[in-house]
């Protein structure tokens, strides 16, 4: 019998922002490489858990707390909200943004993750959905100006990276 992964909840170990003075969150791009022989990048989104014009797909985030690196919390997050697995690499960046929900401004970064599992059971699978796109369809889907950032640098990074890998097998 497979133990079951709850979610982090609380904010005792949350990181704050020395910057903005509000929440440090850290988010990852989930893609998979299809192999089907077109080699496309896919992208995971999940759906919000709000409902209506302020919802749309985002990609996963939370806090960064302290016990752990931004490494783990990403991957942390990817498998609580979006129920995938995967490796991280260096991240696309940093951003800064307003919350919708509180008088604070948050600081925020986004890793890639390679996704190698996908879960069938995961801790906010009944408050989600996933669906795997094209960056592109990512990006026009985002509601979030900041994740839109963070999903085109992640394209124009896997971009610049298949052109270099394709020039090289030439």
């Amino acid at each position: 019998m497979a133990a079951v992964m709850v979610a982090r909840q609380g904010r005792e170990l949350q990181r704050y922002s020395a910057s903005t003075g509000g929440r440090v969150v850290v988010g990852c791009v989930p893609y998979r490489v299809r192999n089907d022989g077109g080699g496309e990048v896919e992208v995971l989104v999940i759906s919000s858990q709000k409902k209506g014009p302020a919802g749309g797909v985002l990609i996963p985030k939370g806090g960064w707390e302290l016990d752990e690196s931004m490494d783990e919390a990403a991957r942390r997050e990817a498998a609580e909200e979006a129920g995938v697995v995967g490796e991280t690499g260096p991240a696309l960046g940093r951003w800064c943004y307003r919350s919708r929900s509180y008088d604070a401004t948050y600081e925020g970064f986004v890793l890639p993750l390679r996704v190698t599992r996908e879960l069938d059971r995961w801790p906010e699978m009944a408050a989600r959905r996933r669906e795997w796109v094209s960056a592109a369809e990512a990006i026009a889907r985002c509601p979030h100006l900041w994740m839109r950032e963070a999903l085109q640098r992640f394209a124009d990074t896997v971009a610049a990276e298949a052109t270099t890998h394709l020039a090289s097998a030439l």
